[in-house]
């Protein structure tokens, strides 16, 4: 492995020129390269010619780079957001992103405060109307006409909200 030195700032220019080419990937040439000597074997075998050692090299880097773009690809098929349950005005509850919930009960935070810490805590908090009134200082009553009202508002805001989060 005495060679690796020799030739490490020709394997970035090589890693450079590949990166250059893809788009997308979150990978330096420095990590390429790391990732190209984590996969030489450990007894490196006797190269014909310079050239015959760049050319393994440049085909591990390929390699390493269509693993980490397939890598991506199926972690995007099978990225679930996280979800939670939101109470709509029918009997069961809606699954809704986190990310695009936290953002309407922001905006509602804007608009009317109380609302949106019940929303807080019935949603994210999972407490109960009277557990509600009994934190807030108010009535069952109240926390129900705020619910109810806060569980249209928000109702309205997931519907037009964008599909996906921050894209606002």
């Amino acid at each position: 492995m005495q060679l690796l030195p020799l030739v490490y700032e020709e394997l970035k220019r090589l890693a450079e020129s590949y990166l250059r080419r893809e788009r997308g990937l979150p990978m330096c040439r420095t990590e390429l390269v790391h990732e190209l000597y984590l996969k030489l074997p450990s007894k490196v075998p006797e190269f014909e010619n310079r050239a015959h050692f760049y050319g393994i090299a440049a085909r591990l880097m390929r390699q390493i780079l269509v693993d980490l773009a397939r890598e991506r690809k199926r972690q995007k098929r099978q990225h679930d957001p996280a979800t939670i349950a939101f109470m709509t005005h029918r009997a069961t509850p809606a699954m809704v992103d986190v990310l695009l919930l936290d953002q309407c009960v922001t905006r509602l935070r804007e608009v009317d405060p109380r609302k949106a810490q019940i929303v807080e805590m019935r949603s994210f908090g999972g407490l109960s109307i009277e557990e509600i009134a009994d934190g807030l200082g108010v009535s069952p009553a109240t926390v129900k006409r705020d619910w109810s009202v806060a569980r249209l508002w928000m109702r309205r805001e997931l519907d037009r909200s964008p599909g996906e989060p921050g894209d606002e």
